[in-house]
């Protein structure tokens, strides 16, 4: 059986009208530079390491621009910055100790033991191959590819799913397709009439996800925008804007 995604006129027109009626937000501008000019930071192991941290302290979280997450992350010098973590005989505590005290942070010991295991595994020999998959995206992609690497991350990295496999590239501005669908998003498709009622929850299965992501890349191929920017605009559109007063750290 095969599903085909049919965009309307209608469909079309409200997509762009939404789009340009966010164009000038700190955050739709911040993601346009970085993933659809490529204006980012080196792909190295510790941008990497802050992107995994990132999307692993705000799964299941708030992370607007007043967000806990959000200041915690730009924090200077970052707490997890991935020397630090490498510094630390006991990284899970650590880790949890550091969220702990800072406060506003759930799931600290979770956490904590997502990136203990992570970091033991990247150390143990997985940097080459993550770091390769990665950079396969340096140039820019297409959907397919973007899917691929994003499958590559989830399969080699604890605790990541297809939400966050996504997030850790859209956040290293590597990915312009693909993007990490959660509660935000779900919220406005439904509310935007997306043919099928979307779920969240449901959303940790891999060919859930992709069937959605299918539809959305469909919906914004037709409307000549970027999934990417689509995310950064209905984003933004729940905070009313408040990035320029932060700075976006991802």
């Amino acid at each position: 059986m095969q599903l085909d995604w049919i965009v309307t006129p209608g469909d079309q027109q409200r997509i762009e009208e939404f789009v340009a009626s966010r164009e000038g937000d700190y955050l739709v501008q911040h993601r346009i530079r970085r993933n659809v000019e490529g204006v980012h930071d080196p792909i190295t192991e510790t941008t990497i390491w802050k992107s995994l941290v990132s999307c692993l302290l705000s799964t299941q979280q708030r992370s607007g621009p007043a967000s806990a997450i959000t200041r915690f992350q730009g924090e200077s010098p970052f707490p997890l910055a991935l020397e630090r973590c490498r510094s630390e005989s006991s990284l899970s505590s650590y880790v949890t100790a550091c969220l702990t005290d800072y406060g506003g942070i759930r799931f600290t010991e979770k956490i904590g033991r997502e990136l203990e295991v992570n970091l033991a595994r990247l150390d143990g020999g997985l940097w080459e191959s993550v770091e390769s998959s990665i950079l396969r995206l340096l140039v820019p992609a297409g959907p397919a590819l973007e899917r691929e690497v994003a499958m590559i991350l989830r399969a080699s990295l604890y605790g990541i799913g297809p939400k966050q496999s996504r997030n850790l590239l859209q956040a290293l501005g590597l990915t312009r397709h693909e993007i990490p669908i959660d509660s935000r998003i779900t919220k406005w498709l439904n509310e935007f009439g997306f043919p099928v009622k979307l779920s969240a929850e449901a959303l940790g299965d891999e060919a859930y996800y992709q069937f959605v992501s299918d539809g959305i890349q469909k919906l914004c191929q037709e409307s000549d925008v970027y999934p990417c920017v689509l995310d950064a605009a209905i984003f933004s559109s729940f905070d009313d804007g408040g990035w320029e007063d932060v700075g976006v750290i991802w």
